[in-house]
């Protein structure tokens, strides 16, 4: 078992997080312009290397493909192309991930002038996408439905 990589996509700039080699902690690594993304995920690769590549999809509150998609989808297969087969990218739904980030922030007491820095929400969404991908795998192997274990 190793890491996993997680892109929260943006035109201007991803945010990026990083599992630890045994999958049990998330946690964000930085935020790189889009223009500089697949260079960066081959360094990263080269060094450190992962076992997959988990992508936050943008969709509607209704599941719909969102605005984003045009963007997300020619750029996610260059890199594809680049970083080859080696490497699987997994899409994974980011819904309210940037709310969730907010949120995350308020509640941590971060102030008013960081929580303005849009690379923090970038990076921090991509640790909760990279999170919500590890707890929906680990819900899918032990076969709990996480909707029915509170009743």
């Amino acid at each position: 078992m190793g890491r996993l990589l997680s892109i929260d996509f943006g035109r201007k700039r991803c945010g990026v997080a990083v599992t630890d080699p045994l999958r049990i902690v998330a946690t964000g690594l930085t935020t790189v312009d889009t223009a500089q993304l697949t260079a960066f995920v081959k360094r990263y690769l080269a060094t450190e290397g992962a076992d997959a590549i988990v992508v936050g999809l943008p969709t509607t509150v209704t599941g719909e493909p969102s605005e984003s998609m045009r963007y997300l989808t020619p750029a996610i297969s260059r890199m594809r192309k680049e970083i080859g087969d080696k490497t699987p990218v997994i899409f994974f739904d980011e819904r309210f991930t940037s709310v969730l980030a907010h949120r995350a922030m308020l509640d941590g007491g971060m102030k008013k002038m960081a929580r303005r820095d849009k690379a923090v929400v970038d990076e921090i969404s991509a640790t909760i996408i990279l999170n919500d991908f590890l707890q929906s795998r680990m819900y899918a192997e032990s076969g709990i439905n996480p909707a029915n274990s509170l009743k």
